[in-house]
């Protein structure tokens, strides 16, 4: 089966996608990665996505507006990779989250936009969409959802290994024995990031491309403590957060309560500190013996550079010695995830997401053509390898 998954991330940059052409062999599911990359949003639509996220107030016109631009920047993606490739069977669509609700320790609702049907009649596929829904509505917190993938990846490696996402949001699975331990999200990675240098005029990139601003400045002991002050830290998991917490005016609180005034490199070298600090904490006392990371704070060396100094002797690789690209992983993980809905399986890992129980995910769209499902399965495979096309 062939199955195209898509997703926006929280750094809201662009849309990942990546169609996997699924065998099972046995107990291995063996995924062939035909096809995968990251299309930036066009600059307009990123502007006007931006403009809607927390702390603004949104009007619902502007919400069913983005619904459909977003629908149909997916569909345009998607449309691309069935128009290279034949016979694709599925598209999963992550859309693109704007909120997500979270009170205190439970996850009560998420919204992603992106209307799945503008894909469906793009690329005759039938889609299947809102897929973190469903782990909320059992008591879960919708993320991390990567955690199905992460157990079938690393699930053969010995001890305890981390499987950590660099994205606008910091997250791990922790996998002991082929099974997930624990899972949660940890802080912000790229996101106070990249929402730093876009308030910047002097820096009209949009990010600080391979952390070289941040590389350039100094980190503020002061302010530092500042951010390592906030409470979601403490809090048990499993947790998730996202931009509803973690944005600029967040950032300009606590500049304000620490009295400082740092310039640009060296707030951007604090919060490269702080999430260094932060990913290394939970590691550590995860007792973890490696790091497997992915998302695009893997392509920022001074990122990795500070955590590799907090972790001292874990060590650190990347998803890409795996087969899957540390860019687009996510994206291979909503195509699993779709090859698991339509076969009848559950796609969330309870002890990641804090789920009561498991759940096939999301909602299925039809094609252009009849709704033709496969024979359901009873179990999920033992393991995953994913090989190049």
């Amino acid at each position: 089966m062939k199955v195209l998954g898509m997703i926006s991330g929280t750094s809201h940059d662009g849309i990942d996608a990546a169609l996997v052409d699924f065998q099972l062999d046995g107990d291995t599911l063996r995924g062939t990665l035909l096809d995968d990359g990251t299309t930036p949003y066009d600059p307009a639509l990123r502007a006007r996505l931006r403009a809607v996220l927390p702390p603004a107030a949104t009007p619902l016109a502007e919400v069913c507006a983005l619904d459909t631009l977003i629908g149909q920047a997916f569909a345009d993606v998607a449309g691309g990779v069935t128009d290279r490739h034949a016979g694709v069977d599925v598209v999963t669509s992550h859309g693109q989250t704007v909120f997500h609700w979270v009170e205190g320790t439970h996850a009560l609702g998420t919204l992603q936009l992106g209307q799945p049907a503008w894909i469906a009649e793009r690329t005759g596929a039938s889609v299947v969409s809102d897929v973190r829904t469903r782990d909320i509505a059992v008591g879960g917190h919708g993320a991390p959802l990567v955690s199905i993938l992460d157990i079938l990846l690393l699930g053969s490696f010995p001890g305890v290994s981390a499987a950590l996402n660099l994205g606008g949001i910091s997250n791990m699975t922790v996998i002991d024995g082929g099974t997930a331990r624990s899972a949660h999200d940890i802080g912000p990675a790229n996101a106070l990031l990249d929402a730093v240098v876009a308030a910047d005029p002097e820096f009209p990139g949009g990010y600080d491309d391979g952390g070289k601003i941040a590389a350039t400045g100094t980190v503020d002991e002061t302010l530092l403590a500042v951010f390592l002050d906030e409470p979601y830290y403490a809090l048990p998991t499993p947790k998730s957060t996202g931009k509803e917490l973690f944005h600029l005016e967040y950032v300009r609180a606590a500049i304000e309560r620490s009295g400082r005034h740092p310039a640009t490199a060296d707030l951007l070298a604090t919060l490269t500190e702080l999430t260094a600090a932060t990913v290394a904490r939970d590691v550590l006392a995860a007792g973890c013996d490696r790091v497997v990371a992915s998302g695009g704070g893997c392509r920022n060396p001074h990122l990795l550079g500070r955590l590799a100094a907090a972790l001292g002797d874990v060590a650190i690789m990347t998803t890409d010695e795996l087969g899957a690209p540390a860019d687009t992983k996510e994206a291979i993980a909503f195509a699993l995830i779709g090859w698991c809905t339509m076969h009848g399986l559950p796609g969330n890992v309870t002890a990641a997401t804090g789920a009561g129980a498991q759940r096939v995910l999301g909602t299925i769209t039809p094609g252009r053509g009849p709704l033709e499902l496969p024979p359901p399965r009873d179990a999920l495979p033992r393991s995953l390898v994913l090989e190049p096309g």
